[in-house]
C-alpha cells in the first residue's frame, strides 16, 4: 500500500469522525455526565501519554533522564511556576542528567 493511499484513507476517516461528531444531538451533549467526561478525558489522556513517553521504551520500564525531567516538571507545576519555566526546568534537568 502506498503512502498516498494511507494518507487519503486517514483523511477520509478523520473527516467522517468529525462529521459523526456534528451529527450528535445537542440534548445528549448537554448532559452533566457528558460535560464532566469531556472536561476530564483530555487531561487523563495527556497524562497517560506523558507517562508512557517518559518512562517506557518499547515494552520495558526505563528510568533515565526523562524520568528526572518529568519529576522536575511535576515539582515546578506544584510550585505553580509558569509553563515556560516548567518546560525549561525539565529540559535543563534532563540535559544535566544526560551530561553526567
Amino acid at each position: 500500500m502506498s503512502t498516498w493511499v494511507v494518507v487519503l484513507v486517514a483523511s477520509a476517516g478523520c473527516f467522517l469522525l468529525k462529521l459523526l461528531g456534528w451529527s450528535v444531538p445537542a440534548r445528549l451533549l448537554e448532559q452533566e455526565r457528558v460535560r464532566r467526561v469531556a472536561v476530564l478525558l483530555p487531561v487523563a489522556l495527556l497524562g497517560g501519554l506523558v507517562v508512557v513517553q517518559a518512562l517506557a521504551q518499547g515494552r520495558a520500564l526505563v528510568l533515565d533522564a526523562r524520568a528526572v525531567g518529568l519529576a522536575v516538571a511535576a515539582v515546578a507545576v506544584l510550585l505553580r511556576a509558569p509553563f515556560l519555566v516548567v518546560v525549561v526546568a525539565a529540559a535543563a534537568a534532563a540535559a544535566l542528567v544526560r551530561a553526567l
